[in-house]
């Protein structure tokens, strides 16, 4: 017995789609944190660290800057963030709502010691949220100093 594809789908009781979605996934990448316990996605994070301080980018189109929350508690740093969108569809005979919620928590361990609380700054522009934490002077790295040999 020969399987016959066709319309490009080897195996004609599954719909091609549930094959593309499940082996297109990542199912064996267990460092993908791009996913919560709950399944819902959580934006991507980059974190770059200068000679003066650390930048934090949030990649989280679609929001406006009073959605989010940004909370310094010791050293942790949590950026957090709820929007909730309702929809009023009025016709003659019946009304429909619909509500959208969208929301994520990410934190982050600073080195103690290290940051300037006071001063750290953030913005929200074109979908990403920046986030600039100065280095306090004295955890700096200093150019490397030759020392005389008398």
């Amino acid at each position: 017995m020969n399987l016959i594809k066709r319309n490009g789908n080897q195996y004609p009781g599954f719909p091609r789609l549930f094959f593309d979605d499940f082996f297109g996934r990542e199912l064996f990448n267990w460092e993908n944190n791009n996913f919560s316990t709950t399944s819902s996605t959580l934006p991507s994070v980059n974190i770059k660290e200068s000679a003066d301080n650390y930048q934090v980018e949030v990649a989280a189109p679609g929001m406006d800057k009073n959605d989010f929350k940004v909370v310094l508690e010791g050293n942790l740093l949590t950026i957090s963030s709820t929007k909730q969108q309702e929809q009023t569809n009025e016709q003659e005979s019946f009304t429909r709502k619909e509500f959208s919620y969208q929301s994520f928590q990410r934190s982050f361990e600073l080195p103690k010691n290290v940051v300037e609380e006071e001063h750290i700054s953030a913005r929200y522009e074109n979908g990403l949220l920046q986030l600039t934490i100065p280095k306090k002077e004295e955890s700096k790295q200093k150019p490397p100093r030759q020392i005389e040999i008398l």
